[in-house]
C-alpha cells in the first residue's frame, strides 16, 4: 500500500461486526470513532484520531431506521471537515433502492435523493453490493463500485453439486440475475410471475419452465417480508420440485419473515452478511445460512485504494 494518502477504515454503528471483519482481512485496525447522543435522540459522530490527508473508507449499510443513513452522512461530513483526502462510503446494503423511479403519480424517488445527499455531504465514491436496480449507478456524478454477491454464492452452490438443478427468478425483474447464475452452473431457468396487490402483499404466483423433478434455487437481491419467497417455494413444490432453496444477497427480514421462512417449503435460505440477522433468540434461523461478503469488500477496497482494476474479482 502506498503512503501518499494513508488508508483508514471506520464504521458506523449498524455495520460494526461486518467492518471489523473487513478491517481484519485488510490487516488494519478499525479507526477510532464515537457517537455522542443527546437526550432528545439527536446524535453527533466524532473521529478520535486524525484523518487529515487520508483516504477514508466508512462502512455502513443503510437499512432502516433512517438513523443509519444519517449517521453515515454525518461521518462523511466530519471526515471532509477534518481534511480527509478522499471519503468513500462503503454501503454493503444500499437502502431506499426500491424507490428508483416514479411508478405512480406524486411519489418520491428515494434512491436519487440518497445519491444527492451523499454527494452534498462530501462523498467522493460509493462502494455497494447488488443494487435493487443497476441503473441507480447513474444517479451519481462520481464513481460507483457495484459489487456482486455471486462471487460468494456461486462457488457455494457449485460445491453442493446439486443434481437436476434449476435456477428460478422470483419475478420477471430477476430474470437477468437468474440467467447469469444458470449460465455459470449450466442448468435451466425457471421464471416466476407474480401479481402484487400492494407493497409487501403478493396476490398470485405462477411459474414458467420445467419444474417437475428439479432441485430449484430461487435467486434474488433481497428478502424483505419473505411473502413472495415463501409463496413461490410452496408453488414450486406443488408443481413437482424435489426441493426448493433460496439465495438472496440482503436479508432485510422485516415483519413475519423469519416465521414465514421457517414454515415454508424452503430447505435452505442462503444470504450474505450485508445486513446482520436479528439477535432475538425467538427468531427461528435454522434454515438460514450466512456467507460473508467481508472478504470481497476487503479485496475491492484494497484494489480501489491502490488504483487497480476490480472487474476480475466478480462472477457476473
Amino acid at each position: 500500500m502506498h503512503d501518499e494518502h494513508k488508508i483508514k477504515v471506520f464504521t458506523c454503528k449498524a455495520s460494526r461486526d461486518f467492518a471489523e471483519k473487513v478491517a481484519s482481512k485488510l490487516g488494519l485496525k478499525l479507526g477510532e470513532s464515537d457517537v455522542l447522543t443527546f437526550s432528545d435522540g439527536e446524535f453527533q459522530p466524532c473521529y478520535n484520531e486524525s484523518v487529515r490527508g487520508a483516504t477514508v473508507f466508512i462502512i455502513q449499510s443503510t437499512f432502516p431506521p433512517t438513523d443509519n443513513i444519517f449517521e453515515l452522512l454525518l461521518m462523511i461530513d466530519a471526515a471532509k471537515r477534518a481534511s480527509a483526502h478522499k471519503v468513500i462510503a462503503v454501503m454493503p446494503y444500499f437502502g431506499w433502492a426500491r424507490q428508483d423511479r416514479k411508478d405512480k403519480p406524486r411519489v418520491s424517488i428515494g434512491a436519487k435523493l440518497v445519491a444527492n445527499m451523499l454527494e452534498a455531504a462530501g462523498c467522493d465514491r460509493v462502494m455497494t453490493c447488488d443494487l435493487h436496480a443497476d441503473q441507480i449507478q447513474g444517479f451519481f456524478d462520481f464513481p460507483v463500485d457495484h459489487i456482486y454477491a455471486s462471487a460468494v454464492f456461486l462457488p457455494y452452490l457449485k460445491a453442493m453439486n446439486i443434481e437436476n438443478l434449476a435456477i428460478a427468478a422470483p419475478d420477471m425483474g430477476g430474470a437477468k440475475r437468474a440467467n447469469a447464475y444458470a449460465r455459470y452452473l449450466e442448468c435451466p431457468v425457471i421464471i416466476c410471475h407474480k401479481s402484487r396487490e400492494k407493497a409487501n402483499v403478493v396476490g398470485s404466483i405462477t411459474a414458467i419452465g420445467d419444474v417437475q423433478g428439479k432441485n430449484v434455487v430461487i435467486v434474488d437481491d433481497m428478502i424483505d417480508t419473505a411473502g413472495t419467497l415463501a409463496k413461490a417455494a410452496n408453488v414450486l413444490k406443488e408443481m413437482g420440485a424435489l426441493s426448493v432453496r433460496a439465495c438472496a444477497t440482503h436479508p432485510v427480514f422485516s415483519g413475519p419473515a423469519y416465521e414465514r421462512i421457517a414454515n415454508s417449503a424452503l430447505e435452505e435460505v442462503i444470504v450474505s452478511d450485508t445486513i446482520p440477522l436479528s439477535k432475538d433468540a425467538d427468531k427461528d434461523t435454522r434454515k438460514i445460512t450466512v456467507l460473508s461478503m467481508s472478504g470481497i469488500f476487503a479485496d475491492i477496497i484494497d484494489k480501489v485504494y491502490n488504483y487497480e482494476e476490480i472487474s476480475s474479482s466478480f462472477i457476473k
